[in-house]
């Protein structure tokens, strides 16, 4: 109940204040922006699967958002009780495995389709004078794949990946790499926008002025509300509204 009054509070101070308005909204990927019918978890789990080592897709969906050997040295440690730094060989094995996977399906896949017009929106958002970004726990390859066949090139200021910076989600090194690259140094006026926790924690971690949680990702509902956040949508059209456009 305390969470609930708090998101009320920060919001309504943030649509109050002018001085605050919203200057950058980063976007995820996978689950946000893109739609996801478990595409990445099951790449995720075939990965596994040529190591002769068996992971669910609830599992693996419990790992999203995070950079993707980060993930696979979680999975490890916690479904084979095996201990290993996302740069040891095994992991990067996985890695390689998940990376081949990924890249033909986006390469390739008809179903490589954006979610709720994702590319209207950052039209809408850009015509505000607001700097939309994508970050992701993508590498810079994968990523550029998606925003190549999506065409999203000409409608992005610009992306930041995980592999490009010290320290994925859910620390806010993405955040802080895109607020730099936009000559922005107050946090207040950005908006962080995922479906994962690890999304949720990044925001929050960067001190971000909205933390919007999009329910209809990789992570329940109920699952995305016990972590921090302003806001929960279930569209991306539910955004503008928030941000008082």
């Amino acid at each position: 109940m305390v969470r609930e009054e708090l998101s009320l509070l920060i919001n309504d101070y943030y649509i109050s204040n002018p001085l605050m308005s919203t200057q950058l909204v980063i976007f995820d990927i996978a689950g946000t922006t893109l739609l996801d019918n478990n595409h990445v978890a099951t790449a995720l789990q075939s990965a596994f699967s040529q190591f002769h080592l068996t992971i669910s897709l609830e599992v693996a969906n419990r790992v999203m958002g995070y950079p993707k050997p980060v993930a696979i040295s979680m999975l490890l440690q916690s479904q084979f009780k095996q201990r290993h730094e996302a740069s040891d060989p095994v992991v990067q094995s996985i890695h390689a495995c998940f990376l081949d996977e990924m890249t033909r399906f986006y390469q390739t896949s008809p179903e490589l389709q954006e979610k709720d017009e994702a590319t209207k929106l950052f039209i809408f958002l850009r015509n505000q004078g607001i700097k939309v970004w994508l970050d992701t726990g993508f590498d810079r390859l994968t990523t550029n794949l998606i925003i190549h066949r999506l065409q999203w090139q000409s409608h992005l200021d610009g992306s930041v990946t995980s592999d490009e910076v010290n320290q994925g989600r859910p620390f806010p090194d993405l955040i802080y790499r895109a607020m730099e690259l936009s000559h922005i140094s107050d946090a207040k006026v950005v908006a962080k926008v995922g479906d994962t926790p690890a999304d949720l924690q990044e925001g929050t971690g960067a001190g971000c002025g909205f933390v919007i949680g999009v329910t209809t990702g990789a992570t329940p509902p109920s699952q995305l509300a016990t972590f921090p956040h302003t806001h929960l949508v279930e569209t991306l059209w539910d955004i503008p509204p928030i941000l008082g456009l």
